[in-house]
């Protein structure tokens, strides 16, 4: 890896990546290869902290309980910290995707338009035109 200032996200990413790579690499090899491939790398950023595409896949909750040692981690410039934070959170996703199951095959409580998608359709149909309502009905039947 080049020299550059990675995110948090990337980080994620990267272990992600030796994840789906080799699924059967446990968390504890990924964190020590995460702290040995960075040590000695700038440190991410504190003022983003996030890992946007993990809230499709599990709740927020979920995908950010290791936020804050990725964060102490980066106060600290400790990257063993950083490691645990990201580790963390890549078992969280997996862990709630393995016990619920892919997005869209979760039961009612997760579903993240329950309670909304009357007012959202309404909502919806004061602003936008009838031939964009037609082009999206047409698209999401494809």
């Amino acid at each position: 890896m080049s020299q550059e200032q990675l995110s948090s996200a990337d980080l994620f990413r990267w272990a992600q990546a030796l994840r789906r790579e080799n699924p059967q690499v446990s968390y504890k090899q990924i964190k020590e290869r995460l702290v040995r491939e960075f040590q000695g790398k700038p440190f991410p950023p504190l003022y983003n902290l996030t890992i946007p595409e993990q809230d499709a896949r599990a709740p927020e909750e979920d995908w950010s309980a290791g936020l804050s040692l990725v964060r102490r981690g980066i106060q600290f410039q400790d990257w063993s910290d950083v490691a645990d934070g990201i580790v963390l959170s890549l078992e969280q996703t997996e862990n709630y995707e393995s016990e619920r199951g892919p997005e869209g095959t979760r039961d009612d409580w997760h579903d993240r338009s329950r309670g909304i998608a009357e007012a959202e359709s309404k909502a919806v149909g004061k602003w936008m035109p009838e031939e964009l309502m037609k082009l999206a009905e047409r698209q999401t039947k494809k």
